[in-house]
């Protein structure tokens, strides 16, 4: 932490546009001593941060009206590189995870995620060299969903033009989004 963060109540910024979801990890992120702001898109964030300055943020990956929670993780490292966010998503993907870590996140977690969880994550400095690697091969559609993943993230989830990239129709890959939702 910062030596501005040093000697302040931790302080927790929630940027997720699940209204429920917040409501739940804000309390019992209350409860474990933090103070709390919730914001449900990257539009909000540069007024929040005028007047809070959080030492720890939980970012979703996929905000309302399409934006990438990844602009808000770059946004709040620039603000202060010594926060610890973590990233939150309902799909991951090692694109995104890649990307979230080099944009300032300190860890990426698929949902669900509980509050210890996230707080463990907020812990991690380090890697784990002793993490096994998956034992089972990956299959032909988690390689084809890692693809359109890793696209819809560098169009900033640009359908039409995800859809060009990868040379398929609109249609058939809002039909694939549809079946397998981001979040």
């Amino acid at each position: 932490m910062s030596p501005e963060h040093a000697g302040q109540a931790r302080r927790l910024l929630i940027i997720e546009d699940d209204a429920a979801f917040v409501r739940t990890l804000a309390r019992s992120f209350q409860r474990r001593g933090y103070t709390v702001r919730a914001i449900a898109s990257q539009d909000s964030l540069a007024p929040v941060l005028e007047h809070f300055a959080p030492s720890h943020a939980v970012v979703d990956l996929k905000l309302a009206g399409g934006s990438s929670g990844l602009n808000c993780v770059k946004a709040l490292h620039a603000h202060d590189p010594d926060m610890a966010i973590v990233v939150l998503t309902g799909f991951a993907s090692i694109a995104t995870a890649v990307e979230a870590v080099k944009l300032g996140a300190r860890h990426y977690l698929a949902k669900p995620a509980n509050t210890d969880d996230i707080e463990a994550a907020f812990g991690r400095t380090d890697g784990d060299p002793g993490v096994a690697p998956g034992e089972r091969q990956t299959s032909i559609k988690t390689l084809e969903w890692e693809r359109i993943h890793e696209t819809l993230v560098a169009t900033d989830f640009n359908i039409s033009e995800t859809a060009r990239r990868l040379g398929m129709h609109r249609r058939t890959l809002a039909r694939k989004l549809e079946k397998r939702p981001i979040r």
